[in-house]
Order: structure tokens, then sequence, then C-alpha cells
């Protein structure tokens, strides 16, 4: 088995690097030190870089001006991202996108794709449901009329909604169902209310009251909704791998300079031994990632395993939730009282950790719904 990235996906990783490498993780105000969020706005100047980069079409099939790639790719920039704490609606931009391309009618991947693939429409997605906790396709009713279909309901922490030209919100039709609306932001009945994340970033309280939804703008395939989510989760994983990584450098940088009693803290057995322990972190997080990006990639060949896609995907959050927390707890310590300085990033990487890690469900959400797909699956 060959378990090395394919030149198209090492070239996504180099095009990633160069845009993010001048992305200062402190360049707006600290979210310890404001009360709302950190900037109105996401980061557009990157964000135009990231368009000009092919990366924003980087998963859109060549017809709408993309480059073909997977779920494996997507991961990859988004490590990258994670690593300086880029402040753009990468992930739920593409994972809509992805789901639009997959499952949407031709006439609305015509209609949104190109656009998104250049970075002149914004996609995001409301993916916690009304709490955070119950599903997200319950927080939200569909029926038909007409020709239409009407949504009501209520959906939480929306990432970049305010800023996003359209958002995909799950709903459900009351038989069992689940469908996927593609909402202009603008839509008549839609109303956002001011949330703020752990990281300081805007989100939006979703509220639906009888919107109004052409039916071409409705996805209404049975696995839609569930693999945006499996993608939302797997990227959120990856975002946390490369902030934890980044940490984790940051982290041995300091050790390696500061110095106690004439050495160096690293090479205290009690510091080295805390940081290996990450690094094994880490590599679980990473190992974790890729066979949940893989499994969502294969699935749509075909290839099946003991368990759905899902299985993996709950596996790799996790190992992310737990380990990124880990990782900047870690970096606390062994960083002492500096690393509290409002003027040292290491406290926004914290902020940021925290969110990712309760982004689309805690560790412990994912090891009950892990543990009801065993009591389906029985293995061997």
């Amino acid at each position: 088995m060959d378990f090395t990235f394919t030149e198209e996906q090492q070239a996504a990783v180099e095009a990633a690097r160069a845009v993010f490498a001048d992305v200062a993780p402190d360049g707006v105000p600290s979210p310890a030190l404001t009360p709302g969020a950190v900037a109105d706005e996401f980061d557009r100047p990157l964000w135009a870089r990231l368009a000009g980069s092919d990366l924003l079409s980087l998963v859109l099939a060549e017809e709408h001006g993309g480059a073909g790639l997977d779920a494996i790719a997507l991961c990859l920039v988004l490590r990258e991202a994670g690593r300086v704490l880029a402040r753009v609606p990468l992930l739920e931009h593409c994972a809509a996108a992805m789901a639009v391309q997959a499952h949407g009618s031709p006439e609305l991947a015509a209609a949104l794709l190109p656009a998104a693939g250049r970075g002149t429409l914004v996609l995001t997605a409301a993916a916690h449901g009304r709490s955070g906790h119950d599903p997200a396709e319950l927080a939200v009713t569909a029926r038909r009329e007409g020709a239409d279909w009407i949504l009501d309901g209520t959906q939480t922490a929306v990432p970049w909604a305010q800023s996003a030209d359209w958002i995909a919100v799950p709903a459900h039709t009351g038989e069992g169902d689940a469908v996927l609306a593609l909402v202009p932001r603008t839509a008549e009945g839609l109303a956002l209310a001011e949330q703020v994340s752990t990281s300081g970033e805007r989100l939006a309280e979703l509220a639906l009251d009888g919107v109004r939804v052409d039916a071409a703008h409705l996805i209404d395939a049975p696995e839609a909704w569930e693999r945006l989510r499996q993608l939302l989760a797997t990227g959120t994983c990856a975002l946390a791998l490369g902030l934890g990584e980044g940490v984790l450098t940051m982290t041995s940088q300091y050790t390696g300079k500061r110095e106690q009693f004439g050495f160096p803290v690293a090479t205290f057995q009690a510091v080295a031994v805390q940081a290996a322990d990450r690094y094994i972190d880490l590599r679980a997080m990473e190992v974790t990632l890729w066979q949940a990006a893989w499994r969502l990639d294969a699935a749509t060949g075909g290839a099946g395993g003991p368990l759905p896609s899902s299985g993996d995907v709950a596996v790799a959050k996790i190992w992310a939730s737990e380990g990124v927390r880990r990782v900047v707890q870690t970096a606390q310590h062994l960083h002492g009282g500096f690393g509290a300085d409002t003027d040292y990033p290491l406290h926004r990487y914290h902020a940021w950790a925290k969110q990712l890690e309760l982004q689309l469900g805690p560790a412990a959400a994912h090891e009950e719904a892990l543990g009801d797909l065993l009591a389906a699956h029985p293995l061997g």
C-alpha cells in the first residue's frame, strides 16, 4: 500500500504554505481583551489570495473551474490554515460546495459553484442545531407549499453567516427525511442574531420564519446532509491538527531558549517527557484524520469497511478534541506565565483550540455516537 500523498495533493500544500506564509495570528485584537467579536469581517485580503491561488476551487470539478481534488487535499490545506489561525470560512465554504457538487442539481451547481471557486460568492453551513447539542437537521422543519419549500426553525452558532452569500441549512420534513436547503442570506423571513465564538469570531443565530426556498435550491438526496456533516467534522480535525502542530513548534522554540539554572528548560526530563506525550497526541490525531478523510473519499467510490465512514469520523474527532486540548494545556504549562501574556500569541491558540474541541460536538458526544455504531454493526 502507498501512504504518500499524490503530486496534486502535495502541490496544494505548497500553494497553501505560500498563501499563509505572511498571515499573523495576532493580526486582530485579542479575544481576551475584546468584549465582542475581534472583527466585523473575515480576512478578505487572505480570501482573495486563496482565490488567486485556486485553493477555493480545489475540490470543484473542472467543469466548474476547479482542480477536481478530494477531501484529503482539502484537509491538507486546512491543516496549514490551522497553523496560523487563518480567519476565513475555508472549511464551511468548500464543504458546502462539495455537497452541492455531489448532490445538487446541475442547475444549482452551475449557479453557485463557478463563483464560489472564484471567491466572489461565499458559502457557509448551519451545522449546530438549535442548541449545539441536538442534531442540526431536527432544528428546522421543511414543508412543501406548491413548487417551493417553507423553512421554519432556529440554528445556532453559524460561522461567518453575516458575511456569507448563501447558507446551507439542514432540515427535516417530518417524515424522517433530512434535506439540505441553500438559502440566500438576504432571504425574506431570515434573521441573524449576533453571537461570538470562544475564539472571538462572529457567529450568528439563524432564525427562519416562513423562509421560502425554491425547489431547485433544496437537495433532497438522503445522504447529502450526512456527508456535509462528516466533511465539516473531518475538516475541523484538520484545523485542530494544524493548530496543535503550530503550538508544539512554538513551545519547542520557547523551551529551547528559556534557561533555568544555566540550562535550556527543554533539556529537563520533565519538560521533554511532556512534550513527547503531546507529540504522540499529534501523531494519533494525524493518522485518524487521514483515515477519516480517506473513508469519505473512498465512500464515493464504493469502498466500504466494517463500520460506516461516520465511525472513522467519530474516532478522528475524539482524538482531535482531546488531543488539541492536551497540547495547548501543556504548552501553557511549559511557557509558565509568559503563555498568558496577551502580547504573545499562545493564548489565541488556546482560545481557538477550545472552539475546535467543542465544534460539532466534544469527544464525549462522538464516543456516544461511536458506541451506537458498534452496537449496530458488531465486528467479527
